[in-house]
């Protein structure tokens, strides 16, 4: 019988994206000391909301998404948190249990979209981007 996998998402900048890279996307880089936990999300409009509309703000003004599976047998150890509307759905993993989530991992981190200040920009002249 196959083991049941939880598709979650991700958003993250630049220089998260290359240490995943660096890790042949296959695992999440340590937190910093200042990010207790690691959030991954629940779903890609979540994960696109993050992305365009805040990891374009700072930085190289780039956002980006992943998309990957975790078991879900490890998975359910853990709440779904709502920080905010129904679709603001995400788990927070303590950042010192990264390195067991990474090992429940199957397959690879796939990056999904790309974004860029001109795309917040463009959401933001339509009214999209809740700023």
């Amino acid at each position: 019988m196959d083991e049941e996998l939880v598709t979650l998402w991700r958003p993250t900048g630049t220089r998260e994206l290359e240490l995943i890279a660096e890790a042949g996307w296959r695992a999440w880089p340590p937190r910093l000391q200042e990010q207790p936990i690691f959030y991954p999300v629940t779903n890609e409009g979540y994960a696109t909301q993050i992305a365009r509309d805040w990891n374009t703000k700072s930085g190289d003004k780039k956002g980006f998404v992943t998309r990957f599976k975790v078991r879900k047998s490890y998975l359910d150890r853990f709440e779904r948190k709502i920080v905010g509307r129904r679709e603001h759905e995400e788990y927070w993993i303590p950042a010192e249990g990264l390195q067991e989530f990474n090992a429940n991992i199957i397959g690879l981190i796939e990056l999904v979209a790309t974004y860029t200040e001109a795309d917040r920009l463009a959401e933001e002249s339509k009214g999209r981007v809740n700023a």
